[in-house]
């Protein structure tokens, strides 16, 4: 069976590494993008695409239709680690898992304990002034009205994410390149691998244990040493056991 593979070979390695997706967090009751019931498909009250709002340009031009958006369809404060992320939690305090590697902006591995966790997209739970460079956590941007100001300097404050048309953090990602490259086991979860730059960094994968987990075929599953087509927090929970 592979969930008792992917056991043994956890329970073998010293140095995994996870990279995960939208999937993971949809559990936690936080939609995707571009699912069936994601946010791209069920958002269309502003007259042009989800995409396009939350763009480089659109923040520039449009930016209290942006918060607007940012404000009612990204936040979801409420929404609490599920079964996978206190897996993941749980290997790196056993000094087995080395680090997250995330697309998700929620914060939901550091609720669940985790502490190396590399946000490739960046964080709506960070926040931070354009013009000062001021951080400001996520109750401070619930709080206020309209477009977030820096109470400093009354710059825009803006969530600490990549948007379309920005590029990713250089640092980021050479730090996770660095852990995919020299990890035992590489668990890819919860993603279908289709968003880029990031879903290349399986790539700089070398090992011979790369699993892939996710309830949807990807185009990656050939190459992968063991695919598990299931939900991510179901596959952690009987890895735990």
């Amino acid at each position: 069976m592979n969930i008792q593979k992917l056991k043994e070979w956890i329970k073998t390695s010293e140095n995994i590494v996870f990279f995960g997706g939208a999937g993971v967090s949809t559990e936690s009751g936080i939609p995707d993008f571009r699912g069936e019931e994601g946010i791209f498909k069920t958002v269309s009250e502003y007259g042009v695409r989800p995409e396009t709002i939350l763009s480089h340009s659109f923040f520039i031009k449009n930016t209290e239709v942006f918060f607007e958006y940012y404000k009612k369809h990204l936040l979801y404060p409420d929404a609490k680690p599920n079964a996978a992320h206190y897996a993941l939690a749980k290997l790196e305090r056993q000094g087995i898992l080395k680090a997250v590697i995330t697309q998700n902006i929620d914060d939901l591995h550091q609720k669940a304990g985790s502490k190396n966790v590399l946000e490739l997209h960046g964080t709506l739970y960070r926040n931070y002034c354009i013009k000062c460079g001021v951080v400001y956590d996520l109750e401070y941007v619930k709080n206020s009205k309209g477009i977030t100001k820096c109470e400093k300097c009354s710059g825009i404050v803006r969530p600490d994410v990549v948007l379309y048309e920005e590029s990713l953090d250089e640092e980021v990602m050479g730090k996770a390149i660095r852990y995919i490259s020299e990890a035992d086991v590489l668990i890819v979860g919860g993603t279908s691998l289709n968003v880029y730059p990031a879903a290349g960094l399986i790539n700089y994968y070398r090992g011979k244990k790369l699993v892939l987990i996710n309830k949807s075929v990807t185009s990656f599953d050939d190459r992968a040493n063991l695919c598990i087509h299931m939900n991510i927090g179901d596959v952690f929970e009987k890895i735990m056991e």
